[in-house]
C-alpha cells in the first residue's frame, strides 16, 4: 500500500480512538510507520533527504518503542505493508499532519495516566513524535530548497 493510503488510514484510525489503549495502539502504528517511510528515504529517497531520513528512522523506532505496544504479529503492522512512498513532499506533508496528531493525542493520554510509568511513557513518546515530526519539517524544507534551485521546464527547452 502506498504510503499516503497508510498514513489517511492512520490519521481516521488514531481519529476514532476513544479510550486510551486503542489512542497508544494507534500512536504506536504510526510511529512504526513514520519508522518505515524514515527507512524507505534513507536508502531510495533524494540524496538531500537521507541524512534526515535516517534520523526519522530512529526517531520513529524511539517513539514505538516508548510505549508498550500492542501484540500485533506483522500483517497487523500498517507499516509491514508499505509498498512505495510516491511523491517525497507529499508525503511528508501527510506524515507532518499525522505526527501532530499523534502529539495531541499522547497529551490527552499522558493527563488521564493511572500511573507515573504509564505518564513517562506518554513523555518519551511525545519527545519522540516532536523529533520525528521536525526530521520531516527539515526533509519538507530541504525539497522546497531543492525545487527552488531547479531551472524553469520552458526555459531550459530551447531559449536562443
Amino acid at each position: 500500500m502506498e504510503a499516503m493510503r497508510l498514513i489517511e488510514v492512520s490519521r481516521h484510525a488514531l481519529a476514532r480512538s476513544q479510550e486510551s489503549s486503542d489512542i497508544v495502539t494507534e500512536v504506536w502504528q504510526s510511529q512504526t510507520l513514520a519508522q518505515a517511510i524514515g527507512s524507505r528515504l534513507a536508502i531510495a529517497g533524494p540524496p538531500e533527504l537521507r541524512g534526515e531520513a535516517l534520523g526519522l528512522s530512529e526517531a520513529g523506532g524511539r517513539g514505538w518503542g516508548a510505549l508498550n505496544g500492542p501484540p500485533l504479529d506483522p500483517e497487523g503492522m500498517r507499516a509491514a505493508r508499505l509498498t512505495g512512498i510516491g511523491e517525497a513532499y507529499d508525503v511528508l506533508q501527510g506524515l507532518d499532519e499525522l505526527l501532530g496528531e499523534v502529539g495531541i493525542a499522547l497529551v490527552g493520554v499522558a493527563m488521564g495516566a493511572d500511573g507515573e510509568g504509564a505518564y513517562w511513557q506518554c513523555m518519551e513518546a511525545i519527545d519522540a513524535a516532536d523529533e520525528s515530526r521536525d526530521r520531516v519539517l527539515e526533509m519538507l524544507r530541504r525539497l522546497a530548497v531543492r525545487e527552488q534551485h531547479l531551472p524553469e521546464p520552458d526555459s531550459a527547452a530551447g531559449s536562443s
